[in-house]
C-alpha cells in the first residue's frame, strides 16, 4: 500500500482534498509498477523552495515543484519503503494535480529533461489528457 503524508495543505485554499492527493499517489506510483511505500507531498511559499531550489539545483529563483527521492531505502515488514519527499509551490503552479503527479514521477526516477518525451506522456494519461501536455 501507498502512504502518503500531506503537509501544508491547510495554508492553500485550492489544494486538493488529500483523499484526492492520495488517488494521484497511488495511480501514480501503479503506473510504474510500484504498490508500496512512503512518500510526502509539501506545500511550501515562494521564499522555501527559491531557498530549496538554489540549495539542490543551483537555480536561485522558485520553481513549481521539486522531488527528493531517498536513494537505497531500506525495506522491512514494519515499515513502508521510503520513496521521497515532493515539495510544491502553490504560487509558481498552474495545476496542483499535475505537480503532485509530476513529482511522484521524478521521485520514481523519471526525467523529462533526458528522456524522449516518455515522463510528460505519462503524466498526460495518468491526468486523462489526450494532448500530451
Amino acid at each position: 500500500m501507498i502512504e502518503v503524508e500531506v503537509f501544508g495543505a491547510a495554508l492553500v485554499p485550492a489544494a486538493p482534498p488529500e483523499a484526492e492527493v492520495e488517488r494521484l499517489c497511488m495511480h501514480t506510483t501503479a503506473s510504474m509498477g510500484i504498490d508500496d511505500g512512503h512518500l510526502a507531498i509539501e506545500y511550501v511559499d515562494s521564499a522555501t523552495i527559491a531557498r530549496l531550489n538554489a540549495e539542490y539545483r543551483g537555480k536561485p529563483e522558485p520553481t513549481d515543484v521539486l522531488s527528493f527521492p531517498v536513494d537505497g531505502a531500506a525495506c522491512n515488514d514494519d515499515v513502508p519503503r521510503e520513496l521521497g519527499d515532493v515539495v510544491i509551490c502553490p504560487e509558481h503552479t498552474a495545476d496542483l494535480r499535475e505537480a503532485i503527479v509530476h513529482g511522484v514521477l521524478h521521485l520514481l526516477g523519471m526525467d523529462h529533461e533526458t528522456d524522449d518525451g516518455e515522463m510528460l506522456a505519462l503524466q498526460a494519461r495518468l491526468l486523462g489528457r489526450r494532448d500530451g501536455s
